[in-house]
């Protein structure tokens, strides 16, 4: 996404035509920033060809998730939905890895039957509940265990998963039961360890201490998994300051596979969908008050609702840039009756009138995916934007549809 005659464009489509041509709010994707980032994730981790599970929860749009699984990746998945989702996308059953901490016995039939992957559990109920299900099937069922490595991930405390606090996984006592327990199962065969610290990481540190973690508990287990499942989480930079140092996290990882002959699975779902994603807002009013100006947008939190959720950053652009007069305390709200329905305060911007066009950047990772039809808001449109043509990848939805 660029200026180009201080007019923005998205691969050479100007934002004005998009919001002339689909309305407002609509949700946009860049194919080219999707293809590069993928590209890229795998380059960072060639040395050892990672298997890559799109995290579905991050974005799930079908059309998307099949460009995606053209690239050769799986799927991450944490619920039924999810499953048939990446299924009907064309991915490989094969490079599937259910998660989650609450699998219902209707979830666990259904992954069973798929012959995914993997089925990642998180407890000795859910292990007993898979073994009951598959006894009863005569299957035998490749599972992983979460370990909870009670790592700090340094990120923001409601997606932080990896502190002995959170709910996820089981302490390294338990793990070790639950190893111990899987070896004397006929219907289970443990294939994977699994961890998963946290989202938004920009900060290899905390990987490391991780995999420091992982690999006592292989020791103290003396059981070779086929697979070490090190999740995701990796961050992007909403601001344009910080990033994650992929080169060193890589060294990491070969350090710890040097000793440990398993094969890599990573869920990566921001650092491959986030910053393809733009949210296009028409400014509807522009309100004074006191020494703050209110800029209220026709997107709210029921279309991006990080903001109010954990109080997230996203930065915000004019549709067209003008350099002559600056307007200082900008804050980008919505129109619902939510004191938290705010998107972003700005110091400093450029002066802006009514009607304009405000883009919302960096939604691609849990914007349409957490959005919802809260005060009965129809959801937005969703774009791709591919060799400079625009295809309707979802249809934005009628009043009439919700009513």
């Amino acid at each position: 996404m660029k200026y180009f005659n201080n007019k923005l464009k998205i691969e050479n489509i100007s934002v004005n035509t998009l919001a002339k041509r689909y309305g407002t709010p609509s949700y946009c994707y860049s194919y080219n920033q999707l293809k590069y980032n993928i590209n890229t994730f795998k380059k960072n981790f060639n040395s050892f060809s990672p298997l890559i599970c799109f995290a579905v929860k991050s974005n799930t749009n079908l059309n998307l998730i099949k460009e995606i699984k053209k690239f050769g990746l799986g799927a991450d998945v944490v619920s039924m939905g999810e499953l048939m989702l990446a299924l009907k996308a064309g991915i490989n059953p094969k490079k599937i890895v259910f998660s989650g901490i609450g699998k219902t016995s209707e979830e666990i039939e259904f992954a069973i039957s798929k012959k995914i992957l993997l089925i990642n559990v998180e407890s000795r109920s859910e292990i007993k509940e898979i073994e009951r299900i598959a006894k009863i099937r005569n299957k035998k069922v490749n599972i992983g265990i979460r370990l909870n490595p009670n790592t700090d991930a340094k990120t923001l405390r409601q997606i932080s998963t990896g502190k002995k606090e959170n709910k996820f996984g089981v302490n390294d006592k338990i793990f070790c039961d639950l190893v111990n327990y899987c070896k004397k199962s006929k219907n289970i065969i443990l294939k994977c360890l699994s961890a998963h610290i946290g989202s938004q990481i920009l900060d290899h540190k905390p990987y490391e201490k991780m995999l420091k973690v992982i690999d006592r508990i292989i020791k103290k287990t003396n059981f070779s998994f086929e697979f070490i499942d090190l999740g995701g989480g990796m961050g992007i930079s909403y601001t344009g300051n910080k990033k994650l140092n992929y080169k060193k996290y890589c060294l990491a990882i070969d350090k710890f596979l040097k000793k440990h002959k398993s094969k890599i699975i990573f869920e990566p779902g921001r650092s491959i969908i986030g910053n393809t994603g733009f949210l296009i807002t028409k400014i509807i009013y522009i309100k004074k008050s006191g020494k703050k100006n209110f800029v209220i947008l026709d997107a709210a939190m029921n279309d991006l609702m990080r903001p109010a959720l954990y109080g997230a950053h996203h930065n915000m652009l004019p549709s067209e840039k003008r350099n002559k007069k600056f307007v200082k305390n900008y804050e980008f709200v919505g129109p619902i009756c939510e004191s938290t329905d705010r998107f972003s305060s700005f110091k400093k911007f450029q002066e802006l009138r009514e009607k304009e066009l405000i883009i919302i950047c960096d939604v691609g990772a849990y914007g349409m995916s957490l959005s919802s039809n809260y005060n009965i808001r129809p959801k937005a449109i969703e774009l791709l934007i591919k060799n400079s043509k625009v295809k309707i990848i979802k249809k934005r939805q009628k009043l009439k549809e919700l009513i």
